[in-house]
């Protein structure tokens, strides 16, 4: 599979064991592809995978880890365009389009912002295509799928940065 996959971790920060430090130092990076991807961070650190997994969960259960996400790298997945898209939504309907417009197989992020003075789009799609003429398409579905009229596709022609945060580099 060419889809290098990473986890995100959006963390708040209290007293942490140096077990639960080396746990999320081990997730920070690409995980394993494989069927039990645990297992092979678990030994990367030398404990059992059970260990491992318990320590995660007690970690999201504290609120320390709120969400996990990966980080799609679309050239190597095989899409040569992309458009971040900007939609002004009516607030009352910010939920139920957001679920619409994140049900398109081409969109890897959904998300609202405020808008700004000048500016007054409140949800953002990402939109991932084979060309900017698929992207321009994808939209135009999303568009009258939700009945949301006021967009626009910003496409990206260069990447400049790509990586999270990181957490505990020495804790491993």
């Amino acid at each position: 599979m060419s889809l290098t996959t990473q986890r995100q971790l959006s963390i708040k920060m209290p007293m942490l064991t140096d077990l639960e430090k080396k746990v999320i130092a081990a997730i920070q990076g690409d995980i394993p592809i494989v069927s039990r991807p645990y297992q092979i961070l678990a030994e990367a650190i030398g404990i059992p995978e059970n260990t491992f997994i318990q320590t995660l969960q007690d970690l999201t259960d504290r609120g320390v880890i709120r969400r996990f996400g990966a980080t799609l790298r679309h050239q190597k997945s095989g899409f040569q365009a992309n458009a971040m898209t900007a939609w002004q939504v009516e607030e009352d309907r910010i939920e139920a389009v957001g679920k619409i417009m994140a049900s398109f197989r081409a969109v890897s992020h959904c998300y609202r912002r405020d808008p700004a003075d000048g500016w007054p789009y409140n949800l953002y799609t990402m939109i991932h295509g084979k060309s900017e003429e698929d992207c321009r398409h994808t939209a135009r579905k999303m568009s009258e799928k939700a009945g949301v009229f006021t967009y626009e596709l910003l496409f990206s022609r260069r990447e400049l940065k790509k990586i999270s945060m990181t957490y505990f580099t020495d804790a491993i």
